[in-house]
């Protein structure tokens, strides 16, 4: 009997993970992709000649794709060369009211004391601690596990004899009151804070478990060279070694149920393709909503709309950065957090004062002298002064299916942007009408049934992450993998699920072969 067959539907992070996954572990894989280059929100966008990542711009928690290349018989070292960031990230307020993390923590402490007082350095390391033992307790039974349906389950996972880690998390707490419990400055709440919106969710509402993002910056955050999107060439290198096969511009118009079980897919121009397993790579709100055929609406939970992650309006950009000292990854925070996230959550609008993430792709770990030198992706180290690959990011309502913002409101949004980033001494010397802006309605079309959500359903509430669905469906042979699947959204987070939905996928199959019928003497079968 040959090789049983699986086609993967997306080549984002957790299709490539799933892929890889499932053909070392002896399945037949066929990858196919609507767009004619792998990475799914790992992208990037030609702007003045020069290729700028338009997607996620933070590599961390590498040791997922070590552990998923080593299957394979390779390493992140033997693929891609990554340089690891000293500065995490810098932090403005105002012109004069600027911090850097590091990755070293005695660093980062210096550098909390010298900003806000001695008193919040001893706060900042009680707050590090704390982190760290949230991601302890959790990247065992729920990172790295499949999904939890009920918090039982979880603490049933962590262990009765560990009920005091249980409860340390902090499930019922939101990340905002947590978070003023370990700092009085409101600056350091709010930089803290921040990290809700690696969900798309807001501080306010996100749980506190969420502080275990902090530790996993504090781990290592890296630059790849070549930008994200090598990464996503990278494992597409790995599989087609483990044999796997791809198919770009090649979009689904629906997964092909057959006898109460997923077989196969057709393509939009009607092929069919015929399989024994089926992974979506896809956000679930295509599947709950029938976008991937009627067979599968109901397949998962739908989403509402005001139950959707934020989403953004992003310019990539070639340009000057005069003043303030950019970073590789640099956040330029406003006035009033919480009026931001109610114009966003409330208002459903675009904020008037709001928080500016810039990844200013040229800049980053000192590799030496760099005049004139040329890196792997064919890109020019950035001398000083002249122009540079930035994106730069605000957040918005995830209504790009409903009501995007149009060009007077997104005019106003890049005013504010650039008044918000003058406030702290830096300006730009571009319009983005020289580069690519991408909006919410422009994120719902290259992601159909999100409304331009980035991260699935909100991280909002204590229950948030026993709603996000797992692997499994109700319809065997037909698994799920990507960022509004459990584990949950980001780029290593999206690889493991792609591993958990390879994983399940094997186990059923080994289940099944295990308890095939076999014939006996009275002509009865058995299981």
């Amino acid at each position: 009997m040959g090789a049983e067959s699986v086609i993967v539907v997306g080549a984002g992070a957790g299709g490539l993970a799933a892929a890889i996954a499932l053909a070392v572990a002896g399945f037949d894989v066929t990858v196919v992709e609507a767009a004619e280059s792998p990475g799914g929100k790992i992208r990037s966008l030609p702007v003045a000649g020069r290729a700028i990542d338009a997607g996620p711009t933070v590599f961390t928690m590498r040791w997922v794709f070590e552990e998923l290349l080593a299957t394979a018989g390779t390493s992140l070292d033997r693929e891609l060369t990554l340089r690891p960031l000293d500065i995490l990230a810098r932090h403005a307020w105002s012109e004069h009211e600027r911090l850097d993390l590091f990755a070293d923590l005695d660093r980062s402490t210096a550098a909390v004391g010298d900003f806000a007082g001695a008193a919040e350095a001893r706060r900042f390391r009680d707050f590090a601690a704390r982190a760290a033992h949230i991601y302890a307790t959790l990247e065992e039974p729920f990172l790295r596990g499949p999904r939890c349906r009920t918090p039982l389950e979880l603490i049933l996972r962590i262990g009765l004899r560990r009920i005091g880690d249980a409860v340390a998390i902090s499930p019922f707490a939101t990340l905002w009151g947590a978070l003023g419990d370990h700092f009085h400055d409101p600056r350091l709440r709010q930089l803290f804070g921040r990290y809700a919106t690696y969900c798309g969710a807001s501080p306010f509402l996100a749980p506190a478990t969420l502080m275990l993002i902090a530790h996993v910056e504090q781990q290592g955050v890296w630059v790849i060279d070549g930008g994200m999107r090598a990464l996503a060439a990278a494992l597409v290198r790995v599989a087609e070694r483990q044999g796997v096969r791809f198919r770009w511009s090649t979009p689904v118009r629906q997964v092909v149920v057959a006898g109460g079980r997923a077989a196969g897919v057709e393509l939009a121009g009607g092929e069919r393709l015929a399989a024994d397993v089926v992974v979506l790579n896809a956000d679930v709100a295509a599947v709950a909503d029938g976008s991937l055929g009627p067979a599968l609406r109901g397949a998962t939970p739908t989403i509402r709309p005001a139950a959707r992650s934020l989403s953004a309006v992003t310019w990539a950009v070639v340009a000057e950065a005069d003043g303030f000292p950019l970073h590789h990854h640099t956040v330029f925070f406003s006035a009033d957090y919480r009026a931001e996230f109610d114009q966003l959550l409330r208002e459903r609008r675009l904020p008037t004062d709001p928080t500016v993430y810039i990844c200013a792709q040229d800049r980053g770990p000192d590799r030496g002298p760099t005049r004139g030198r040329i890196e792997a992706d064919g890109e020019p180290r950035r001398d000083r002064g002249g122009p540079e690959r930035l994106l730069c990011l605000v957040n918005a309502p995830a209504d790009g299916d409903t009501a995007p913002p149009d060009a007077d409101a997104l005019a106003a949004c890049w005013r504010a942007a650039t008044d918000r980033l003058a406030r702290c001494g830096l300006t730009l010397h571009g319009q983005p009408e020289d580069g690519v802006v991408t909006t919410p309605g422009d994120f719902h079309r290259l992601f159909p049934g999100t409304g331009g959500a980035l991260y699935g359903r909100a991280s909002h509430g204590w229950t948030a992450s026993f709603r996000r669905p797992g692997s499994r469906t109700r319809i065997p042979g037909l698994y799920l993998a990507g960022g509004s699947t459990h584990p949950g959204p980001g780029v290593p987070m999206a690889a493991l699920s792609g591993r958990l939905a390879a994983a399940a996928a094997t186990a059923d199959r080994d289940s099944t072969s295990r308890s095939r019928r076999a014939a006996t003497s009275g002509g009865m079968s058995t299981r």
